[in-house]
């Protein structure tokens, strides 16, 4: 509603003497698109995080979860960002996984799911996200998920 209440008054503003009424005029359409803009962007940041939650639900969350002190078959996943690989008390790891001396940032998670098994051998992760896409959304979402 505020964008709207926004793009009146501007058009409203364009009905100026003629001489101002050009400047006013490509004032109002650049207010206008930059209304469209911000409503865009605003709309796309939601569903980005919306559509990395998705993600992670269909790829991740048969074996992971985000909430605090569970774990499933695969460690819980909540604060990964930043966290030294292996070092989730009472997570089933793979040797592999324990003496991998990897601390979990974006391009580390980022080559990870993208071929966990070529990354780590003999990690038990089996799946990977080959879509470059997908993957950076599910790492903003985990980047987002915190312990606090």
């Amino acid at each position: 509603m505020e964008a709207i209440q926004v793009i009146c008054t501007t058009i409203h503003a364009t009905a100026a003497p003629a001489g101002d009424r050009i400047k006013g005029q490509a004032e109002a359409r650049f207010t206008i698109l930059m209304v469209i803009a911000g409503l865009f962007f605003s709309f796309s940041a939601v569903a980005q995080e919306a559509d990395g939650q998705r993600l992670f639900l269909q790829r991740c969350a048969a074996c992971h979860n985000i909430e605090q002190g569970q774990n499933k078959m695969g460690p819980r996943l909540l604060g990964v960002v930043g966290r030294v690989a292996g070092s989730v008390e009472g997570a089933n790891y793979s040797d592999a996984m324990r003496s991998s001396g990897i601390t979990w940032d974006r391009q580390s998670l980022n080559t990870f799911l993208a071929a966990p098994r070529q990354m780590i051998r003999g990690t038990r992760m089996t799946v990977s996200i080959p879509d470059a896409t997908q993957r950076i959304a599910i790492i903003e979402y985990l980047e987002r998920q915190s312990p606090d």
